[in-house]
């Protein structure tokens, strides 16, 4: 019974520890998405990836262009090794020709096709360090306005069903944004539109 007893007493604390813990918690939420989008760096990320994929199918589409061109030297040469108005020595030139061709294209189809597994690559690397840069500058802004405002635990709001409700009141979004876009260039203060850059709206 004493044991009984001395479970309740405990259980009654802990119960009062955890009120107490929660009387004295100060929320506030954000919606990282938003404040993603509306980062001005954000805009200015997007759009040196874009740029850098631009540079990248202009060169895979001069490697086509010559793959192409290559493509149809082959067939001409082809048709001239099989003309009978060439002498055969001629024919066999043209043969050898297209020999050398037919090479010539499955190297280049094969550097073409390393060349887009590369920029693939490249582009999926920038656009992850890039968007973990924007994420670090991102969670310093909350931290710095949570410390400041007093608020001990923030919340993202923008997690789809995890959240039945938030009040509005206690949204400190537009705040963070506002201190990330402080001094930023007038153009790049509008959200991204379209860009490369996207966040999941379950990260910290």
């Amino acid at each position: 019974m004493k044991n009984v007893r001395l479970t309740l007493l405990t259980m009654l604390a802990l119960c009062a520890m955890s009120f107490t813990a929660a009387a004295q918690t100060k929320l506030a939420s954000v919606d990282l998405k938003k404040i993603f989008n509306g980062y001005w760096k954000t805009k200015q990320a997007s759009a040196a990836l874009e740029n850098r994929q631009t540079e990248l199918r202009k060169e895979m589409k001069e490697m086509a262009e010559g793959l192409d061109k290559a493509q149809t030297d082959y067939k001409q040469l082809l048709d001239q090794a099989n003309d009978s108005v060439l002498s055969a020595d001629e024919r066999d030139k043209r043969k050898q020709s297209a020999a050398t061709k037919a090479k010539e294209i499955a190297s280049t189809k094969s550097s073409l096709e390393q060349f887009q597994r590369q920029a693939e690559a490249q582009l999926s690397d920038e656009n992850q360090r890039m968007r973990g840069n924007l994420l670090t500058d991102i969670q310093k802004a909350v931290a710095d306005k949570a410390k400041l405002a007093g608020y001990t635990l923030v919340v993202n709001a923008a997690i789809p069903d995890a959240f039945m409700y938030v009040s509005p009141s206690i949204d400190i979004t537009e705040a963070v944004l506002a201190q990330l876009n402080a001094g930023a260039p007038i153009d790049l203060t509008k959200p991204a539109s379209g860009g490369a850059l996207t966040v999941s709206t379950n990260q910290p």
